[in-house]
């Protein structure tokens, strides 16, 4: 040791002192100085561990305001250790320990903790000896030798933000391994966050009042932070019944039931952009046969569209250029009995239309997708090109009202360029990330990612001033 060098302040410690740990999202917390006790405790439940056998995590909740049952903060960390701890009177527990960076006054420094419960200790913190830096002097007669904090911070928007870097469990519901998945897996773990895909078909439900849960594979799921549905539509009513189900767990879902069922139905979609008075083109629904020329008339005249209210990637989607290939296409759906709308064709789009990526009530990204040739739809799957395109203002606020009426987080709104302005062919709730994410050079699975950590936040704000 260096003799010349200078002897650090002494920072005196009452036998209860505030603190906060930041690493954790807890602002403030009353902690119990122990000198009897060589490791620090955090009071936790829900304890439950996650994440890879050589890399393992354990995430917990806390209610950090004693008496305070209804305001949760969960956390997590990485473990780095597990241990026998025998408390004073007697009682060996077996704990996992964690490491987080402890905050008093100004100063900071990292310790060790060990999780359990302290739900009948006043403290919610218990800080051990070797948590107590060499320069620390205990005057144990003394309360808040070191500034006070307040339990009001949990009443802020600070509590929102204060663990940026929290683990969270996450599940991808898909049957295939495509480029989606496999990005939505690989960026979530770039970010520390274990990522699970389940096929939704596996899942079964119990289904109760008193506890709903998820199965698969034998087993009960664990509790997920959130889920990202990528529902395929010949699966769309059971994967809607999965989605339900979390939805009344209660697990954040990044698009709801409600949202995905919409979307999938044409019918069902069109009535409701035309409840919220959503540009789209003229579009008619009938069930009679004796009704098609009436249902034509509608529309406008040819050429039109008819489309299939379940079709997907321009599947089901057929251009009748002259009013007799209207009524033969629209007689042939009806001897299969199938469901179908007729829609004006917008000439001016020729063949092209705009994808607008809408995560969290923002576009992200926009695309101009153009047709192989001879084809007017432009889907990607069936051979059309893409390239990154500006928008206006009218179509960025077209596409997030869409998004919005659908109640979905993650969009990908289909817009036509008209002579009378934008208008939505299609929202979708399960938007493919390869084409957009090679048009617009942009992380797209980045920006879903922010979007879910800012917002799987379980503790709600508090108006009341707490004690």
């Amino acid at each position: 040791m260096n003799d010349d060098a200078p002897m650090p302040d002494l920072i005196r410690f009452g036998w209860e002192e505030w603190v906060s740990l930041p690493d954790l999202g807890l602002p403030a917390l009353k902690a119990k100085v122990d000198t009897g006790a060589r490791t620090s405790a955090l009071h936790a439940y829900d304890i439950e561990t996650f994440g890879p056998a050589n890399a393992p995590k354990v995430r917990f909740t806390i209610h950090p305001v004693p008496g305070r049952d209804d305001l949760i903060i969960p956390c997590s960390a990485r473990i780095v250790d597990r241990r026998t701890v025998t408390s004073s009177n007697g009682e060996s527990e077996q704990r996992y320990v964690i490491a987080s960076t402890l905050r008093v006054g100004d100063d900071s420094w990292r310790i060790e903790l060990t999780l359990t419960n302290r739900d009948r200790m006043n403290s919610r913190m218990l800080l051990g000896r070797e948590a107590l830096k060499d320069h620390i002097s205990i005057v144990a007669t003394d309360r808040f030798c070191q500034p006070e904090l307040s339990y009001d911070v949990y009443s802020s928007k600070q509590v929102r933000t204060a663990a940026p870097n929290r683990s969270l469990r996450i599940a991808v519901l898909s049957r295939e391994d495509n480029y989606s998945t496999r990005r939505l897996v690989e960026e979530g773990e770039k970010r520390g966050h274990t990522v699970e895909v389940i096929d939704t078909t596996r899942c079964y439900m119990a289904i109760n009042a008193m506890a709903p849960e998820v199965h698969y594979d034998g087993a009960r799921l664990p509790r997920y932070d959130a889920v990202i549905p990528r529902i395929g539509s010949s699966v769309t009513a059971y994967g809607t019944a999965v989605i339900r189900q979390f939805e009344t767990i209660g697990t954040h879902c990044i698009n709801g039931s409600e949202g995905i069922t919409a979307s999938r139905d044409k019918l069902h979609a069109h009535q409701l952009m035309a409840r919220h008075k959503i540009g789209m083109p003229n579009t008619a629904f009938a069930s009679s046969p004796k009704d098609t020329d009436s249902l034509m008339r509608l529309v406008g005249t040819a050429p039109l569209i008819v489309k299939l209210l379940e079709s997907t990637q321009g599947k089901g989607v057929v251009l009748a250029e002259t009013k007799k290939a209207a009524q033969s296409v629209i007689d042939a759906f009806r001897g299969l009995r199938a469901n179908f709308l007729v829609q004006d064709f917008v000439k001016e789009a020729a063949g092209e239309d705009i994808r607008c990526l809408v995560v969290g009530g923002k576009v992200v990204a926009s695309m101009k997708r153009t047709g192989a040739e001879g084809d007017f739809r432009s889907n990607l799957h069936r051979g059309g090109s893409a390239k990154v395109v500006r928008i206006s203002k009218e179509e960025r606020d077209t596409a997030i009202r869409a998004a919005k009426a659908f109640k979905l987080n993650l969009a990908g709104v289909d817009l036509l360029r008209s002579e009378a302005g934008p208008k939505v062919l299609e929202v979708n709730s399960s938007p493919g990330l390869e084409g957009i994410e090679t048009a617009s050079k942009k992380n797209i699975a980045g920006l879903l990612y922010d979007h879910i950590e800012t917002n799987v936040r379980p503790a709600p704000v508090r108006r009341r001033k707490l004690g």
